[in-house]
C-alpha cells in the first residue's frame, strides 16, 4: 500500500511540475533553506538592535530614588526643591501639604508646562487655573466656591499620585507687645 502511494506521489510530481522527483525534493529544500536563512537574517537582526536599544534605555533611565520625608520646612526651603538641582527630589504643595512630585519630572521639572508650580505652594495657582506669578502663593482668600472645589479636585489627585513628603511650616507674625492701645496712650 505504501509502495503505491509512493509511485503515485513520483508521478503526480513529475506530471504537475515536469521535474524527476529528486531535483523536486531538491527545489523544495534549497527554498526552505534559503527561507530559513533570510527570515534569521532579518530577525537576528532586528531583534539584537530592539535588544541594544532597550539596554540603552536601561542605561538612560535611573529609577528613582525612594521618598525623602522633610518633616515640616520653610517656603524658603521648598524653593530649593524646583527641579534645578537634578540630585534633589522635586516637590510641590498644594495647601501647604508638600508632595514628591519627582516621577512627573517631564510635566513639572525645567522645561516642562508645570515647572514654575515646582518648589512652591501653588493652591491659588491650581485652584484658579492660572499660570500667573501673582497667584503661586498659598494665599485663598476670595476664592469662589467653583473654585475651592477645583483645589480639592487637585488635591485629592495628589493624594492620590504622588507621596506626601512634608508640609510647610506656617509663620506666624511677631507683635511688638510694647505697642498695645493700652502703652499707647
Amino acid at each position: 500500500m505504501a509502495i503505491e502511494l509512493w509511485e503515485t506521489l513520483k508521478e503526480s510530481i513529475t506530471v504537475y511540475t515536469g521535474l524527476s522527483t529528486a531535483t523536486f525534493f531538491t527545489v523544495i529544500a534549497l527554498g526552505l533553506a534559503l527561507y530559513y536563512v533570510v527570515s534569521e537574517f532579518f530577525s537576528s537582526s532586528s531583534s539584537q538592535a530592539q535588544y541594544q536599544r532597550s539596554r540603552a534605555s536601561e542605561e538612560e533611565v535611573q529609577p528613582l530614588p525612594p521618598p525623602v520625608q522633610l518633616g515640616e520646612i520653610t517656603e524658603e526651603e521648598l524653593r530649593g526643591y524646583d527641579g534645578a538641582d537634578p540630585d534633589k527630589p522635586l516637590l510641590m504643595a498644594i495647601k501647604s501639604q508638600i508632595y514628591d512630585v519627582s516621577q512627573s519630572r517631564m510635566f513639572y521639572g525645567p522645561g516642562g508646562p508645570y515647572a514654575l508650580f515646582a518648589g512652591k505652594d501653588a493652591s491659588r495657582a491650581l485652584a484658579k487655573m492660572s499660570f500667573e506669578d501673582s497667584d503661586l502663593t498659598s494665599d485663598l482668600t476670595g476664592l469662589g466656591v467653583f473654585e475651592l472645589e477645583a483645589l480639592q479636585d487637585w488635591e485629592y489627585k495628589f493624594m492620590s499620585k504622588y507621596v506626601k513628603v512634608g508640609t510647610i511650616k506656617k509663620t506666624v507674625p511677631v507683635t511688638d507687645k510694647s505697642t498695645t492701645p493700652e502703652t499707647a496712650l
